[in-house]
């Protein structure tokens, strides 16, 4: 779509056409052209390109979104592997201990729960099998509710003299 831009206000279209032709806002076109518009001849003269507007948004694309945590708090993850190999902590004494002792800010940690996402997505080079508790327990049991809402009697436990349909109001659509 871009190309279709840079052709389109080089033929001298407006950008109410080319939004009309590419069936979007107008004010997406004037974006694109701002994002993609470059100075030529000593900045004397400017010119919408293709490429200078897709590398533009590329770069704003890489730059949104959340950061992880996991790279910021390098520190603290170094911390958390050395302990809990060679001291045998759990991973939830890791996160509440160092805060106890003060040798990590709150800033500088990350909760519990994140410790133990990261073990699920293989971050911190352990494996959920390392951890001594996590595979004994099973949280995904599926239960069936016991008291379940009765919405009236069953179709089956009508009498036998309806079956027969001799009386008006029994038949069955």
């Amino acid at each position: 779509q871009r190309v279709v831009i840079q052709t389109r206000i080089k033929d001298g279209f407006s950008l109410r056409a080319i939004a009309r032709e590419l069936d979007c806002s107008p004010s997406t076109i004037s974006y694109e052209v701002k994002r993609g518009t470059v100075l030529l001849y000593h900045g004397k003269q400017k010119r919408y390109k293709a490429q200078q507007g897709d590398k533009a948004y590329q770069i704003h694309r890489k730059n949104c979104g959340r950061k992880s945590d996991f790279l910021k708090k390098s520190d603290f993850i170094k911390y958390v592997n050395k302990h809990f190999c060679e001291d045998g902590w759990s991973l939830d004494v890791c996160a509440n201990r160092c805060l106890a002792l003060g040798e990590f800010s709150r800033d500088q940690v990350v909760c519990t729960r994140t410790l133990y996402n990261y073990v699920d997505q293989c971050l911190m080079g352990m494996r959920n099998s390392d951890l001594p508790e996590k595979l004994k327990r099973n949280t995904k049991i599926h239960r069936i509710r016991k008291n379940k809402k009765k919405l009236g009697r069953s179709i089956e436990e009508r009498p036998k003299e309806i079956n027969d349909r001799k009386e008006f109001g029994h038949w069955e659509c």
